[in-house]
């Protein structure tokens, strides 16, 4: 039997619970984490998260981050870069070279999206700062766009860096307005088409329904017109200059990279708006009720009761969410503060151990423990094994983001899939060492599942029933696919 070679380490175990708190505010247990709070216990390992500043990669992995044309070319250069490949190739005759030059087209902007994704994988497996890096896949998904609209796979990068990343600690109010001035975010609800005389509401809409204050939650429809109202002109501009104004419109011109303002599409009516009246003034109308929204009990209700799905479970208590709410009136959309509340809750404690992953958590969560720190070379498996669960990065068409109820994650046919992704990362290396360009040969690599952290920290939380079934394995690889099946590796 595989288990029968290894002896167990004679050291005590860990805290169950703080082996708990680490699944929870990381992508998965690896040895450094378990030492970070044993080393200072769960109160400052809490505290050190929430306060974390952005970090760097381990060597290895921030190579291959620095590598990455996203790191190297500024996002507004490389929209502009793409749109002129795209209208050359449109300007094309020649059917042949038409469609190859279309072909090249696409391929520049799927490598972009890929480079995000891998970016963003590296920093799941790999930053010290665990819970912006979740953080981040949260307001991701809480703000979604979906890169395959039009050029934002030119931009997904910079979307999920600059305007989430940036900002997935920080106060709610500045998170969002850094995505309502992120050409992401407007390409994809369509406000760079909305203009006076030809309002388009699709963004109004979803801020108020999703972003911030929720379904039914006091604002109407007149709320939603008025907004998209003042939303006018907030668009994209990739030209290089500005457009020529009138003399009185000159100094309420705004641009910063591809995001613009253009007075010359504004609505300079007066705004009736969540019970106030908004005058006539430019873009410090959408400051002015982007700081009414951000201030509503509402949002502060619906956004504390995303934050405790996420990281509580399914339903989460009425009360634990009311006194989120209260913490983030009180802080002015302090993002740390709320997580403080929720993290030293009681509910919180008593939910350990007991979330199903989803599937970005189970398939980056098996990597982390497989390889234990040791970097990957190529992420394209691991975003394969995203899309097949249906949670691809970047992917969901709809701007409501992927469900966070574990009942959308727990049918048969996800658990068939998430075996067989077990089975892959726990027979070899599953091309995750095997270089994406074909420079250096692939190298040799085997998950290292059977090591002290298991044995210190993970053994003692299975049950009679897991413990019988790894012990009928018959080979490592075995072994490895059953743990990663089993139902405590499941859960978070």
């Amino acid at each position: 039997m595989a288990t029968g070679l290894l002896a167990v380490p004679a050291h005590a175990a860990p805290d169950p619970a703080d082996i708990a708190l680490v699944n929870r505010l990381t992508w998965g247990v690896d040895e450094a984490s378990v030492k970070d709070i044993a080393d200072g216990g769960p109160s400052r390992f809490i505290d050190e998260q929430l306060r974390a500043p952005p970090s760097k990669l381990p060597p290895e992995a921030q190579a291959q981050v620095d590598a990455m044309r996203i790191s190297r070319e500024p996002m507004a250069q490389l929209v502009v870069e793409i749109d002129a490949q795209n209208k050359a190739a449109n300007a094309i005759t020649d059917p042949v070279e038409k469609k190859a030059a279309r072909d090249a087209y696409n391929k520049a902007l799927n490598d972009l999206n890929r480079e995000a994704q891998s970016r963003s994988l590296l920093r799941d497996l790999y930053a010290p700062d665990q819970l912006r890096e979740q953080m981040t896949w949260f307001w991701f998904n809480h703000f979604n766009v979906q890169a395959n609209k039009r050029d934002i796979r030119a931009m997904v990068g910079d979307y999920e860096d600059q305007a989430i990343r940036a900002h997935a600690l920080g106060r709610f109010r500045d998170l969002l307005e850094a995505t309502l001035r992120h050409p992401a975010m407007l390409r994809y609800l369509d406000n760079d088409q909305n203009a006076v005389g030809k309002i388009n509401e699709n963004y109004a809409r979803e801020i108020m329904e999703l972003h911030t204050m929720g379904v039914g939650s006091g604002y109407t429809q007149k709320d939603v017109q008025e907004l998209a109202r003042i939303l006018t002109g907030v668009g994209v501009d990739l030209k290089p200059t500005a457009p020529k104004l009138k003399p009185q419109w000159q100094p309420l011109y705004l641009r910063s990279g591809l995001f613009e303002f253009n007075p010359a599409r504004h609505d300079f009516g007066d705004k009736q708006f969540l019970g106030h009246t908004i005058h006539g003034s430019g873009f410090g109308e959408v400051e002015q009720a982007l700081d009414l929204i951000a201030a509503s009990p509402a949002t502060a209700h619906h956004v504390s009761s995303q934050l405790a799905t996420y990281f509580v479970g399914d339903a989460p208590p009425a009360a634990l969410v009311d006194r989120m709410a209260m913490t983030f009136q009180r802080s002015k959309g302090d993002i740390a503060a709320v997580l403080r509340t929720l993290f030293r809750s009681s509910e919180f404690k008593a939910s350990l151990g007991k979330t199903l992953k989803d599937p970005v958590h189970y398939a980056v969560s098996a990597v982390r423990l497989a390889y234990n720190g040791r970097t990957i070379l190529n992420t394209d498996p691991l975003s394969n094994w995203l899309q097949r669960m249906g949670q691809g990065l970047f992917a969901h068409e709809t701007p409501d983001g992927y469900a966070l109820a574990s009942s959308d994650w727990s049918g048969p046919g996800q658990m068939a899939t998430r075996f067989e992704i077990a089975r892959l990362i726990g027979s070899g290396a599953a091309g995750l060492f095997k270089p994406r360009d074909g420079a250096k040969p692939e190298q040799p690599a085997f998950p290292q599942i059977q090591s002290a952290l298991f044995f210190q920290s993970l053994q003692p939380q299975l049950s009679a029933s897991t413990t019988q079934v790894l012990a009928k394995a018959t080979s490592q690889q075995e072994w490895n696919t059953l743990y990663l099946s089993s139902p405590e590796f499941m859960r978070r």
